[in-house]
């Protein structure tokens, strides 16, 4: 018997909100700056059968992780009565649902009322450690899942309430940093436990016929309003082509293909023809594909609707296993995030000719993550830092690209801050600014990329690093000229400079200088139609020298 309409979207909002409840919590409880500072985390619930039904801000890459992960964790635990309340669950498996790297560690709990399951609160976070060779749990040279850490496929952490105290004993004595990572574990328990209790709030409160009838119409309604977006979409076939330039080892370049067929029914991505997969870490798993698909297909539909599984029955996505983006164990993955996005940017770069004033050109196509670690002088402890970084957008038909922001799968992400920096490890950051490096120039500007200095203040410090679109520039639109570069460099001591686009644990010592230089985004149009008067903005915003001013834009400056 159908419900009111009125109490059905009561619970549907308070459904979405507890995403936001539980997006909180975490922060509040979290003990490692890249979860409280940066936010590499996702919360959210799902139905009992893993049809996500909400999911909080955090790193928009978590889209399909969530409710993939419960549906793996329902195959392992089939038979009756293996799944109970008061169970915890936690995986970071990276080849079944839920999964991208080892770091990123998913916690799960089960909802029931009496004895039945109702649904599911789960937390997805980036642990900075989980053991394997390199602090952080990263590293570009791996050549298989084993050297990259602790996994741990659906196991449970807690049983009826218990928890598992060898598997937190395991855990702490394979990790470098034991003491924010069990912290982290118990802030993603939780946060999910948070969201648990709401659900639990309006069992109470509507019963559960109500509350099943909410979520299948919150999930209806994000297939009704997407399909509506949908027919508006041109139709055709669309294809393009990338590269990914290497995989940690030295290999490639690879290769990142897709065909997208839009229909006023569905959305069918085909990622047929992509390079197999690498020897090196870049790989990314079908897991990472689903939800870096899921995001492009969010933002060119309706990205006000809050994600939830209705909206994402419209799209189809093709991959054969064993590629660069659909990797198969034992497979390392520990830089996967590179892949994933390039298979984002390629999906985009396919659409933008058919949707200028919905997609911009290309834009920095690298999460940049930057890990430092070392002893810190006044007590000899472990540090390790781990950070995104921001770079430029590309412009877009009507506006210049953006800068400074973070990569289009990172979502509400967010840098650490200087001071943060300089209290918690022994670096100093000496430079943060937007760079001058040729690249971006149009009608309409790509945005900047920036520069970033950090400073060496303990004996001896070690980067890992990687990046890509460190040779094949951002790609520009209309007669608008390409992007810069992402790469890193070491100033050391004796005035050498050393340069890096992918590297694990390359020592630096006291006073040397870490500097990042992330991409500036692709141009769009004939940059000699270019305001003169946004060029003389850009001249004195230092967006453009003059030198470029007369190079690329034909225009000469005088006093």
């Amino acid at each position: 018997m159908a419900q009111d309409i009125f109490t059905i979207e009561i619970i549907k909002d308070a459904i979405v909100a507890l995403g936001d409840e539980m997006f909180n919590a975490m922060i509040r409880t979290s003990m490692s700056p890249i979860i409280y500072e940066t936010t590499d985390f996702a919360v959210g619930a799902t139905d009992a059968a893993g049809n996500l039904l909400a999911q909080g801000n955090g790193v928009t890459a978590f889209l399909a992780t969530l409710d993939t992960a419960v549906v793996s964790l329902l195959e392992h635990y089939r038979e009756p009565g293996a799944i109970l309340p008061g169970d915890v669950f936690i995986s970071n498996t990276p080849y079944e649902g839920g999964g991208t790297h080892l770091s990123d560690v998913v916690i799960l709990v089960p909802v029931f009322e009496g004895d039945d399951l109702i649904a599911w609160t789960v937390n997805k976070a980036h642990w900075t450690e989980v053991g394997g060779a390199q602090p952080g749990s990263v590293s570009t040279n791996a050549t298989e899942i084993f050297q990259e850490g602790l996994r741990f496929t659906f196991l449970k952490l807690y049983d009826r309430g218990e928890i598992n105290r060898s598997l937190v004993q395991l855990i702490r004595d394979n990790v470098r940093l034991p003491d924010s990572t069990i912290g982290d574990m118990h802030a993603g328990v939780a946060a999910a436990r948070v969201g648990a209790r709401r659900i639990g709030d309006l069992l109470d409160r509507y019963g559960k016929e109500q509350l099943l009838e909410a979520m299948g119409e919150l999930l209806d309604y994000g297939e009704r309003m997407t399909r509506a977006e949908l027919v508006k979409l041109p139709k055709g076939v669309f294809e393009a082509e990338d590269i990914v330039e290497e995989d940690g080892l030295g290999n490639g370049p690879f290769t990142v293909k897709v065909k997208v067929t839009i229909t006023d029914q569905e959305m069918v991505v085909d990622y047929t023809g992509t390079s197999p997969q690498a020897i090196g870490p870049i790989n990314c798993s079908f897991t990472g594909l689903v939800t870096g698909a899921r995001c492009l297909f969010k933002s060119v539909t309706n990205p006000e609707i809050p994600a939830n599984g209705g909206c994402f029955r419209p799209l189809k996505i093709i991959c054969p296993p064993g590629t660069l983006i659909s990797a198969k164990a034992p497979a390392p993955v520990s830089v996967y995030y590179e892949a994933l996005i390039a298979a984002i940017d390629v999906f985009w770069k396919a659409l933008a000719p058919a949707l200028p004033h919905r997609l911009p050109a290309g834009h920095q196509r690298t999460v940049g993550a930057t890990f430092i670690s070392g002893l810190r002088p006044e007590n000899g402890e472990l540090f390790v830092m781990g950070e995104p970084l921001v770079g430029g957008w590309g412009a877009s038909s009507e506006q210049d690209g953006d800068n400074g922001q973070f990569c289009c799968a990172n979502g509400e992400t967010y840098n650490i801050p200087c001071e943060l920096f300089e209290s918690r490890y022994a670096i100093e950051v000496d430079q943060y600014a937007f760079h001058d490096e040729d690249g971006g120039a149009g009608e309409f500007r790509g945005g900047k990329g920036v520069v970033l200095d950090y400073r060496v203040a303990t004996d001896e410090a070690y980067l890992t690093y990687a990046a890509t679109r460190s040779a094949v520039r951002p790609w520009a639109m209309n007669g608008g000229q390409e992007g810069s570069t992402n790469y890193a460099e070491i100033h050391r001591l004796d005035g050498g400079v050393d340069r890096y686009t992918m590297c694990t644990t390359v020592p630096a010592k006291r006073d040397e200088v870490i500097r990042i230089f992330t991409a500036t985004g692709g141009g769009v149009g004939d940059p000699l139609k270019r305001d003169r008067a946004a060029l003389l903005a850009d001249i004195r915003n230092g967006f453009v020298t003059e030198e470029q001013a007369v190079k690329y834009y034909g225009f000469e400056v005088t006093a």
